[in-house]
């Protein structure tokens, strides 16, 4: 296997949109996508809260958004997932995306919408680890995203499940329904499956990844926001995963889901096969931890410890909606009101990132950003 190239580059508020541009083309993007395909722009929701580091930025979706049409990519969508995140903001925009899509003219569209798009039968080609037993009756799959080039848009964050949460989580949304929960009990060996459709569906793949604000501790929701202000891409989602554990500190072929993709030959997982390009962050190390709470702790036995045996009772009858319902509760009517909320208003008060956030929900962050893109040479 060749190495994999992963580009980091140091930013501000102020050139965030031309170090993203700037990212994306030592990434390699031109190379990477197909110029003639449409391209599908796939945000990361971990927490319906605009929570600092749990969710796609509003000027990662923009820088996005911009890169791709000054490099000549057009036909750009962006595709939302129903999760609890999406489901119980659907009545507002707090992350600000939809008022950078009506922007720049990029149209939302729905997986749980049939007027967006329908659930297809596929079999794969791979031999896949898990999937096959999971959803016993076949996989089904979003057509909208077969032929097109597919951007991820995830953020630099711990997962309590799968130790980091970044390229290869995010399709774990976007390709699977809401009985994508039945995969929770081998996840890591589902997120390598889905790596393996991906490549089979779609003309290309990238990554954007945003490390801006990180988040430590137990996530992906509620964590610890540490202000990191990197970016980072790749076209290889493997190996970009594997360079945000290793700057959180954690090591990338000791991570399940990392070490199965860089074994099966769908990316590079070994740091010392990967090239970085960009900023020096090789020895880079920032000592993050995984933390736990109650939501966490149940949901982790349930998938993946003693209480195993009765994930089959749990997530596939109605008791898994009673869970989902405890964990609601508790993310939104204790943790949210009685801490994260406050993490998050300080957050916007004295962080530069924070400040532009708050510029994007006034759509004034054209006085905070400059650099804008000029079209790539030809």
């Amino acid at each position: 296997m060749g190495k994999a190239r992963v580009a980091v580059i140091r930013t501000a508020p102020e050139v965030i949109l031309r170090d993203i541009e700037q990212v994306c083309h030592l990434a390699g993007l031109r190379e990477a996508l197909d110029p003639g395909a449409p391209t599908v722009l796939k945000d990361q929701i971990a927490w319906r809260y605009p929570f600092p580091g749990a969710n796609t930025t509003p000027w990662q979706l923009e820088g996005a958004v911009r890169t791709l049409k000054a490099a000549g990519f057009g036909r750009i969508s962006l595709v939302r997932h129903r999760s609890g995140g999406a489901r119980k903001a659907r009545g507002g925009d707090p992350n600000h995306y939809a008022s950078v899509c009506e922007k720049h003219n990029i149209p939302i569209l729905h997986t749980f919408k049939p007027s967006d798009m329908k659930w297809i039968d596929y079999r794969p080609k791979a031999r896949l680890h898990v999937l096959g037993r999971v959803f016993e009756r076949g996989i089904t799959l979003p057509d909208h995203l077969f032929g097109k080039n597919l951007v991820h848009l995830p953020t630099l964050k711990c997962d309590v499940y799968t130790t980091t949460s970044g390229a290869m989580q995010n399709a774990f949304g976007a390709l699977l329904n809401r009985r994508r929960h039945y995969a929770r009990s081998w996840i890591h060996r589902t997120l390598v499956d889905l790596l393996a459709i991906e490549k089979e569906i779609c003309c290309g793949l990238f990554a954007l990844m945003d490390g801006t604000t990180a988040g430590n501790g137990g996530g992906p929701g509620a964590m610890l926001p540490v202000k990191k202000d990197v970016m980072l891409a790749s076209a290889d989602p493997v190996a970009i995963d594997a360079v945000a554990a290793k700057l959180m500190g954690f090591d990338p072929m000791r991570i399940e889901y990392i070490r199965l993709a860089h074994d099966d030959g769908l990316g590079v997982g070994d740091p010392r096969q990967i090239e970085l390009v960009g900023a020096d962050v090789a020895k880079e190390g920032w000592g993050f931890s995984l933390g736990s709470n109650a939501a966490s702790v149940v949901g982790r036995a349930l998938w993946q410890g003693r209480l195993k045996h009765l994930g089959k009772l749990v997530f596939k009858t109605r008791l898994v909606k009673m869970l989902a319902l405890g964990s609601d509760a508790y993310h939104d009517l204790y943790r949210w009101r009685r801490k994260d909320k406050m993490v998050f208003e300080e957050w916007t008060r004295r962080t530069p990132w924070g400040q532009l956030f708050e510029a994007y929900a006034l759509d004034q962050s054209d006085r905070i950003v400059g650099g804008s893109i000029a079209p790539p040479a030809a």
